[in-house]
């Protein structure tokens, strides 16, 4: 599977939108995302939008859960490979527990994963070759997570709250450098390469 870095790029874009699309969360989705729930006390919300966008975060979790998954049971992984991966795969479990809980606090119903094959199915699971594969495509996954959680943060209005979207962010960002630095690939060639 060779993707080019115009093909990554439309991945990361296409995630990156998703909030876009959406709308930005508001500052009582963020809070309650953080374990915050005593500043989302008194501020207003749109629950309806807020509880979209998390669902639609919370669809990219599992997603991510789920392509490591697939990568840890292909076989095609070496041992400190794999045990890194499935180091990814907690943090994303963790994200996806966060978000979770902050769409029941809002009232709203969690979007829920997928049976594993579906995904297989979508992220094109069956042409994974070699390990070389299965990190380009945990790579691009990441990328676009990278960039989704980014485009939250010039909407929020409280530094407490934007801290919460750049640590997710900043999670994402270190399992693309180091799935990078795994294929041998390049640093990104100019500053401020994450987010644009």
């Amino acid at each position: 599977m060779i993707h080019t870095p115009h093909a990554q790029l439309e991945v990361a874009s296409s995630r990156r939108n998703f909030l876009g699309r959406s709308g930005a969360l508001s500052a009582v989705a963020v809070a309650l995302l953080a374990g915050q729930d005593a500043m989302a006390q008194g501020m207003k919300a749109d629950v309806a939008n807020d509880v979209g966008i998390l669902n639609v975060a919370l669809g990219l979790e599992h997603e991510a859960i789920n392509a490591y998954q697939l990568g840890a049971g292909s076989g095609l992984l070496q041992k400190h490979v794999l045990d890194v991966a499935v180091q990814f795969q907690g943090h994303h479990k963790t994200h996806r527990d966060a978000l979770v809980a902050t769409i029941q606090k809002l009232g709203g119903t969690p979007v829920t994963a997928k049976k594993l094959d579906e995904y297989a199915q979508a992220l094109n699971a069956g042409a994974l070759k070699n390990q070389t594969d299965v990190l380009d495509l945990a790579a691009r996954l990441e990328l676009g997570a990278t960039n989704a959680y980014l485009s939250v943060i010039p909407s929020l209005g409280n530094r407490d709250l934007a801290k919460v979207a750049a640590r997710l962010a900043a999670d994402e960002t270190m399992h693309y450098t180091v799935l990078s630095n795994a294929l041998g690939r390049a640093l990104p060639p100019g500053a401020l390469s994450f987010g644009a």
